[in-house]
Order: C-alpha cells, then structure tokens, then sequence
C-alpha cells in the first residue's frame, strides 16, 4: 500500500519530515507497514549522504552559471508584438468591432501621470485641508505596477499572486516594504481571505498609477510627521481627489490645450480601422470620456490622415461617449443624442443609431436591440479589466485587453539577463525539492539547516534580480518574484480571450486566422519557462 500526499503538506513520519514544498512533484511514502524498514534504512545514514550530495550539487552549480547563457541563447523568443490567447478566437467570425477611447485607441506620455498627480495633491491641499507640505511630493512613475490592490482598511499596497496570496515583497505601508514578519503580524496569514478581499480596491488600469503613487506618499508623510490618520480616510480623500480632476475637466482642458505634450500619435492604429472598414467590418466606439475630449484628441491623432469625409468620426458607425461603464452593461439607463453644437442632449428616444450622431449613456441591453448584433461576433478592445472587459465577456461578447506593458515585459523576459536569473532559479528549486524531500537525522540537523539557508539565500538574490529588471517595488506586471503569474494576470486570463500590447498588432495576423492558445502552456501564453532540466548538475 502506499500513501500519496500534495508537495505542500508536512507530513511527520515517527519524527522524520518528508515533504516537497517546490517540485510539484507528489512524493510516495511506504505505508504503515513498510515505515519500520524506511526508517531503519534512512536512519543508517543515507539521509546524510544525500545532503553531502545536494551539497556537491549546489557546489557544481555554481562554478557551471558561466555555462547558462550558451545554454540559453537558441531559446525561442516571445514576440513583444504578439497577440496572445485565452480562447479560441476565428477571426473571420468577427464582424464588429467595438473600442474603448483611453488607452487603447489613445495613448499619453508620462506627462499624464504627473498631471494628474499634481492636479490630485493640491485638491487634497487646497479643497480638503491637508497639510501644505505635502505638496513637496511628485510622481514617482517607477514605483506603481498595474494591477496592485490598496487595502482601505490597514493602509497597505499589495500585489497578489495568481492564488489570491501576498507577494512576500510585494507589500507596502506607505513607501516602506513590510518584512514577511509583518505581513503576518498584520493579515496573520499571506492569504487574503473572502472577508478581507471586500475591503481591497483593485488599481487595474494605468490611470491609476498616479493614485497608487499618491496614496503610498501620503500615507509616508502622515508616518513621517507622526501624524495619527485612518487608512480608509486617506484613500476616500485620494479618490476623491483624482475623481475630481477627471471630472470637472482639469485633466481634459490640459491635454486638449498641449496634445502634442501629452499624446502619442501613431499612424498605425488609423491603418487598422480602415483595413476593418475595407474589410467590410462594423465599428464603435465606446467609452466613458465626454465627447468633445475624445473629438478633440481623435482629431490631434489623425490629423495627417486624409478621410474621405470631413472628420475621424466616419471610421465608426457609432459613437457613444460618457457611457458610465461598468454599469452600461447591467442598467437601464437610455440612450441620449448629444448636440455636438450646443453641448446639449436632446430629450427625444432613440431607436436607431444614425450615422454622424453622437450618443451619451445608455445601457447593453438597448444597444443590442438596437443594433441586432449577436455576442459572438462582437469583440470589445478595452484596458480596463474591470470597467472596459468584465461585463462584455460576460455578455457573450469576445474581449481584447490592450495592456501597453506587455511589449517592455516580454522583451525583458527575452533578454538574457532575465534568462539567467530564471535558470538559475530553476536550479535552485530543484536542488530545493531534493533537500526538503531528505530525511536527516538530529545530529545531522546542522548540515541540512545550512545548506537549506543557503540554498533559500541564492534562491531570493535570484528573485530581487528578477524582480529588478521589471520594477525595483512591485516587479513584473504579469508575474510574481517567484515566476508564477501574478493576480493581474489571473484577471487577464479571466476576462480577456486575448490580449496584446496595441491594437496595430493585428495588422501582422491574416483576417482569416483562427487564433488559439498553445496547448504546452497552461495560464498566460507569453510567460516562457526555462526548464531546469536543461541545465542539469548531475
């Protein structure tokens, strides 16, 4: 009989512990009967010779790290312009096309997140009362990942794994990292629960880096002043704040007055929507910034191309601005027509959609039957996964994340610096696996403890190393330190049947191509593994 258990249970066997937290491998353990002659045969000294062994191993390892980078390079590379899968997408099947207007038709400069983070602050100064000193403090764009939690309740930033679990450096009290001590002093478990996952606010889009960042550094100035506060206080005056200058039209005017400062142009995404019009595809275009913001920017954008109109608008056969997603997908509310003019909505119903007219709010449910368009042809581009894809893909229709990062990301994974410090971890999980999964004796316990330190200290310098080359604080969008898929990228996977860097990716893909997900890779599709087996010590 034998007695199978999971690699992350401790199983104590008559004083021995046999388990194998990294391998992924169950490990089989003789039944009752057979543990007398386990125990006698490990207890005569084997246990110690395999961790002088994994010792002679780990040795070898690390005088052969010179030998990854010849190893690695014929690695095949991920395509940084890649459109990656989900679901199974035909794109023939797709006969409407459906964008979002920020961050996916348009994308902005850093100057953005400056603005509007300075916009936020002096709110917080000027209209809530907060100390003037902290206006000292700016933008900081390389500390906020996408994809973070604020949890209202303990003030703390959190970047989660793809489980729902803290990162062990991936928590954050202001601006300090808190240690795995006080991560378990604070949530007393790395997991967050169903009752403490209720008071965390996901930052899921880039306009929320400015937040993340505001959030941190006005909850390090109350800490430095010695200033008693309320977390949730703190991020109820930020939101606050940074709703304000979306909404009273602060960041708006200022973009609108130097679009050459604050947006990207880029012909290709122009060259997309034709290619769809002379496809014969249909096109709208939905999003939540008012009209003259996105008529203003559509124009800055595409002004050196020629239409056969007078204006950007004859690329789509609808127009719907300040729709209020995500309730769009769920409520009641009409459709109104807006008078590009006047500035003004009419107050007649709408039951068609003509072309040249703008419309404001709305729900799915009349836009359906207005438009008679079925779900599955209906694919929606958004970089929202919350506000732009969640309700669509749930409606039946195809959805497409438009994630910028991706392009940096994949090109860091490519780059061999990375590579080496994946190799290298792979290694040490392995060498990790064989030493959890030993049997030692008490006089021998000193030997397995010290390999075991330093095993877990190669193990962590080759995490930070990887960690880095993303992003000092929260590391990679995508992943954890650990190699695994990050929350974000759990939501990504949730939500999106494919996903890309930017919509003109899609001019590379025939418009016949069945798109679908490779079958040797079971969560995100662009996240290479390097196996360790290649780089065997033996």
């Amino acid at each position: 009989r034998a007695l199978a258990f999971s690699p992350f249970d401790v199983m104590p066997l008559r004083g021995m512990r046999l388990y194998n937290p990294v391998t992924g491998c169950s490990l089989l353990v003789p039944g009752l009967r057979g543990l007398s002659t386990l125990s006698s045969t490990l207890g005569s000294g084997a246990g110690e010779d395999e961790i002088e062994r994994i010792r002679r191993e780990f040795e070898d390892a690390k005088r052969n790290y010179l030998s990854i980078p010849a190893a690695i390079k014929d690695m095949p590379k991920m395509d940084p312009q890649g459109i990656y899968v989900n679901k199974n997408v035909k794109l023939d099947d797709l006969q409407v096309y459906g964008f979002d207007y920020d961050y996916t038709l348009s994308h902005y400069s850093d100057h953005l997140q400056c603005l509007i983070y300075d916009l936020a602050k002096k709110h917080l100064v000027n209209e809530l009362k907060y100390p003037e000193s902290c206006l000292q403090y700016d933008y900081d764009s390389s500390f906020p990942v996408r994809g973070l939690y604020y949890d209202k309740l303990k003030g703390c930033l959190l970047k989660l794994d793809f489980f729902g679990s803290i990162e062990p450096d991936g928590c954050f009290f202001g601006r300090r990292k808190l240690s795995s001590t006080e991560i378990k002093e604070l949530y007393g478990t790395r997991h967050i629960g169903r009752d403490q996952a209720r008071q965390l606010v996901g930052l899921m889009d880039v306009f929320c880096f400015s937040e993340a960042c505001l959030i941190a550094d006005i909850v390090q100035h109350f800490v430095d002043a010695k200033l008693e506060f309320d977390a949730p206080y703190v991020y109820e005056d930020v939101n606050q704040a940074i709703q304000h200058v979306h909404r009273s039209g602060l960041v708006h005017r200022k973009v609108l007055s130097e679009p050459q400062k604050f947006l990207l142009k880029n012909s290709q995404v122009f060259r997309f929507l034709k290619t769809l019009r002379e496809k014969g595809k249909k096109l709208f275009l939905l999003t939540n910034s008012p009209f003259y913001f996105v008529d203003g920017g559509m124009s800055y954008l595409l002004e050196d191309q020629h239409f056969d109109g007078n204006s950007w608008r004859e690329l789509f056969d609808v127009v719907i601005a300040q729709a209020n997603k995500p309730s769009f997908y769920n409520s009641d509310h009409p459709f109104r027509v807006y008078d590009t003019e006047k500035d003004t909505l009419a107050f007649t119903a709408v039951d068609k959609f003509l072309p040249n007219e703008v419309y404001y709010h709305g729900c799915l449910k009349s836009f359906l039957q207005i438009t008679k368009w079925r779900g599955p042809e209906v694919i929606y581009f958004g970089d929202h996964l919350f506000s732009d894809l969640r309700g669509p893909s749930k409606a039946g229709w195809r959805t497409a994340a438009v994630i910028r990062e991706l392009e940096d990301e994949i090109g860091i994974q490519n780059g061999d610096s990375y590579r080496f410090q994946q190799a290298k971890l792979g290694i040490i999980h392995d060498l990790l696996g064989k030493v959890h999964a030993t049997v030692v004796s008490t006089e021998k316990g000193q030997v397995y403890r010290t390999l075991l330190d330093e095993l877990n200290a190669e193990r962590r310098q080759c995490r930070s190393g990887m960690r880095d080359l993303f992003n000092s604080s929260f590391g990679a969008t995508f992943l954890t330190d650990t190699g695994k898929e990050s929350s974000f990228a759990y939501h990504i996977h949730q939500y999106a049947d494919i996903y890309t860097s930017k919509l003109e990716n899609f001019l590379s893909y025939a418009p016949e191509s069945w798109l679908h997900p490779p079958h040797d890779i079971k969560i995100m599709p662009h996240n290479a593994k390097v196996p360790a087996s290649l780089f065997s010590t033996s």
